[in-house]
């Protein structure tokens, strides 16, 4: 079974001269939104394709962006730990299991997985009135990143696999653009 394209839904850009804030938190929502019309409407077959040499796909990248989401915002800025699937998962054997384990899952579960993922990182976002707050998880060097750095390098990463997927993609029905 497949998700229908959502042809219908205008993709909001970005403000053309936002605040920092809201410049970073509409960029993030305009990549998390791209990547959602990536595999909008492919069924689980084209969403476990990989193009050339790649093992990536799209439902590969689409997981493990739901991973990366509640990875920095749950873990990182509160300090929490990872909730389920994650939370079963020995990450130190099995490193790529966000990107193999996606074969198994159905469109519906992997985008509702990341919609919800986005939808916590919102709200942890929301609760949060200085972006130089620092998160509660303290790395291994010993210095914190502040909440500004995680939106940034939070564009980057999807930045990173929407280009990923728009040659996955473009490899599965030769669909372009946003």
């Amino acid at each position: 079974m497949s998700l229908p394209p959502d042809e219908s839904a205008e993709l909001a850009e970005p403000t053309e001269a936002p605040g920092e804030r809201q410049g970073l938190e509409e960029f993030l929502d305009y990549y998390r939104e791209v990547m959602r019309r990536k595999v909008s409407g492919l069924d689980q077959a084209a969403l476990s394709r990989s193009v050339a040499a790649s093992t990536l796909t799209l439902g590969g990248i689409i997981k493990h962006l739901s991973l990366v989401e509640e990875s920095w915002f749950v873990e990182d800025i509160l300090g929490q730990e990872l909730s389920d699937p994650w939370a079963a998962i020995d990450w130190e054997t099995d490193r790529d299991w966000d990107f193999e384990s996606a074969a198994n899952d159905s469109p519906e579960y992997l985008i509702t997985l990341h919609a919800k993922a986005c939808e916590r990182s919102r709200q942890i976002l929301a609760d949060i009135d200085d972006l130089d707050t620092l998160v509660a998880r303290e790395p291994s060097s010993g210095d914190r990143f502040n909440v500004r750095w995680v939106l940034i390098h939070m564009i980057e990463e999807y930045a990173r696999h929407v280009g990923h997927a728009d040659l996955i993609r473009e490899s599965i029905d030769g669909a372009t653009g946003d």
